[in-house]
């Protein structure tokens, strides 16, 4: 994995002008991203960008500004908007189809526009009071028209973690029973109220896979808007190998992993699953088989 800075221009300064996203629609340049049942247009490797009376029926909210300076707006289109009927089913893609086909400017995109797309959508109502909402800041905030408070969208923090024993050879990994116990993948878990990163990495690997930790060390995270997370990576060495055992609710089985299995499932040649290519899992565990440091 790699640290770099943010590939899209987010235009922050934009979102304070009264009126932007109206302003911004009715310029001839401007382009619109739509976002319909949480996938977008992809044509060759790039998210299609149109213009915005070609959309119709949608809510508007500002993404930023393309590499070469274009303004970028959201179009969240509902279901039933006729105007996107023509457009092939099979151009329709989601962040999960996607993986790694794309480039990082494409897939900084595409998270943001499902992210926000997803907000728009499901917090029209103030959440402490019931009443309606308004839009402001360029589709980035609400505010309640009945108590006058501010909403912004969410992001929850949860931790995935590739546990790794003592010398470095295996790793462990886990099959949650939604999976049916057919594919493996890293621990990972939710931050509780008052409850800091390292404190969910000890807890959640613990209570999954019974096993305490003698090191953990921060990676890398992941946006992953369904409906609102931020996925915090850590790779971690467990202090006693023997005591690995599933929770039997949520993880039905857990098992260490050699490098050469670990390899081999990369490969698809088994002997289980691993997570796709779209996810932070993934990046983990390739960098523990790499040898990433």
């Amino acid at each position: 994995m790699t640290f770099q800075p943010p590939a899209l221009d987010r235009a922050a300064e934009l979102r304070e002008e009264p009126g932007a996203v109206e302003r911004l629609r009715s310029e001839p340049g401007t382009r619109a991203i739509v976002v319909r049942d949480g996938r977008v247009r992809v044509v060759e490797s790039a998210l299609l960008r149109v213009s915005a009376d070609a959309v119709g029926e949608a809510t508007w909210a500002l993404l930023g500004r393309d590499q070469d300076g274009t303004v970028l707006l959201l179009a969240a289109a509902p279901p039933e908007n006729d105007a996107l009927d023509t457009a092939p089913d099979e151009i329709w893609l989601g962040l999960r189809d996607l993986g790694g086909r794309i480039d990082r400017l494409e897939s900084e995109l595409l998270v943001e526009a499902i992210a926000i797309a997803g907000w728009l959508r499901d917090a029209s109502f103030c959440p402490t009071c019931g009443g309606g909402t308004e839009l402001r800041q360029a589709g980035w905030s609400r505010r309640c028209l009945v108590c006058g408070r501010e909403h912004f969208p969410r992001t929850d923090p949860a931790v995935i973690v590739a546990v790794e024993s003592r010398d470095g050879e295996r790793l462990l990994l886990g099959a949650n029973a939604n999976w049916g116990g057919r594919m493996y993948s890293c621990f990972a878990g939710f931050t509780e109220a008052g409850e800091s990163l390292e404190s969910t990495v000890h807890r959640e690997i613990e209570e999954e896979s019974g096993v305490r930790l003698s090191a953990l060390r921060y990676i890398s995270s992941q946006p992953w808007p369904f409906p609102r997370s931020l996925m915090i990576g850590f790779r971690a060495v467990v202090d006693d190998e023997s005591e690995a055992l599933a929770d039997g609710e949520e993880i039905v089985d857990v098992r260490w992993f050699t490098r050469e299995e670990i390899g081999s499932a990369l490969a698809g040649d088994g002997p289980v699953g691993l997570p796709g290519p779209a996810s932070i899992a993934r990046a983990l565990i390739v960098d523990w088989y790499e040898g990433r440091e």
